[in-house]
């Protein structure tokens, strides 16, 4: 990617994503989330082995419409939000590595000859300038690999290439630097996700990973820890809470409140009838986009069937949803916690001091945990 300013540059000269590698050695990062509601930042120490310490942790609102669709809109209101969060979280560092994932970052399977990482990266731009909805040279561009095949003409990898709009990635960059923050890299935040949750028995057999956020909500299919699938839909919970305050019966917190508290059958309130069939239809839209995602991959793929879904993210404790969601893809759906396996840091204000984020937690966490490669 073009260079930030004199002393930071995201990726390498070609403008890659730092394509969801895992750190082998010990390592200690701080990933930071940009939510359309909170920011969120984890530095998080790794080790091999699948050793995990969450060192520090911090989540600070940001104003209503400074951050759209994943993308940052307000810099300045975003840049003094950060400014907070760090002084909030006491952390260790001003290097931080962002996450990406919106309807502006596309994740396809493709097949490329298998070569040096470095050689299959600079010959991106020529590989898929046929096959992607903007121009190559507006993209962000990196490739995953997760299998190795024998082709007709020799050996392949079949990964994920990911083209990110280069005004998103650095929409975000330019509001993390206008804070005083220097980002090392920028990360696909499905690869995140993966990062975070698909460890212990989670990391074996195939596993739908959905994180459901205010906005945007994220889908992973995995296989033994290797992304299959990847898809990221323009809904979240958030859209629940607007119709009833559009109404205006009820206030937006109040709106807020009651899509916290009641979930699904917040339509069914008295004070809500003026909007219940709306309600009513966003929900089965956000619920019927993951069960077709699914669906998707899982038409493509009989020979590895979904075994779990696993719910994080904002939305995820939303009462009804989690069992909308599992009679929707017939498949057991539980309710992840990035916290399980990771040792707190002395920092930290135990257990007590995060009850109740974890569902927020999992996308920093995994961002934490990446490195570039």
């Amino acid at each position: 990617m073009e260079e930030a300013d004199d002393d930071t540059s995201i990726g390498d000269d070609n403008g890659r994503l730092s394509g969801g590698a895992v750190a082998m050695a010990k390592t200690q990062a701080i990933g930071l989330d940009i939510g359309a509601k909170s920011l969120r930042a984890a530095e998080v120490s790794s080790a091999g082995g699948g050793r995990v310490e969450l060192v520090r942790y911090a989540e600070e609102p940001v104003p209503a419409g400074a951050v759209r669709d994943g993308e940052v809109v307000d810099q300045p209101a975003v840049a003094q939000a950060l400014k907070q969060l760090w002084s909030k979280g006491g952390f260790g560092s001003k290097e931080v590595i962002l996450g990406i994932g919106n309807q502006r970052v596309t994740v396809r399977t493709m097949q490329l000859p298998k070569m040096p990482m470095a050689d299959i990266r600079s010959s991106l731009p020529f590989q898929v300038e046929d096959s992607l909805p903007i121009p190559v040279d507006e993209a962000v561009l990196d490739f995953y690999p997760t299998v190795e095949l024998a082709g007709p003409s020799g050996t392949v990898y079949e990964g994920l290439v990911v083209a990110a709009a280069r005004e998103t990635v650095m929409s975000n960059v330019n509001a993390a630097e206008a804070a005083g923050l220097k980002p090392l890299s920028v990360d696909l935040s499905a690869f995140a996700l993966l990062r975070v949750m698909a460890r212990g028995e989670l990391g074996h057999g195939t596993v739908a990973l959905v994180d459901i956020g205010a906005r945007i909500t994220t889908i992973v299919v995995a296989t033994d820890g290797a992304p299959r699938f990847v898809r990221t839909l323009p809904v979240g919970t958030q859209g629940l809470a607007d119709i009833l305050a559009r109404a205006k019966t009820v206030s937006q917190a109040e709106a807020e409140h009651q899509v916290i508290t009641r979930g699904l059958q917040a339509s069914s309130a008295p004070e809500n009838q003026i909007s219940a069939d709306q309600y009513n239809d966003t929900a089965r839209n956000l619920v019927e986009g993951i069960r077709n995602s699914i669906g998707f991959y899982a038409s493509n793929n009989r020979q590895a069937p979904v075994s779990y879904v696993v719910l994080t993210g904002g939305g995820s404790t939303v009462p009804g949803l989690g069992q909308a969601i599992a009679s929707e893809t017939r498949t057991q759906t539980l309710l992840g916690n990035p916290l399980e396996g990771v040792t707190l840091g002395k920092r930290i204000n135990g257990l007590e001091g995060l009850k109740g984020r974890e569902a927020t937690m999992a996308m920093s966490m995994g961002l934490g945990m990446g490195v570039a490669a």
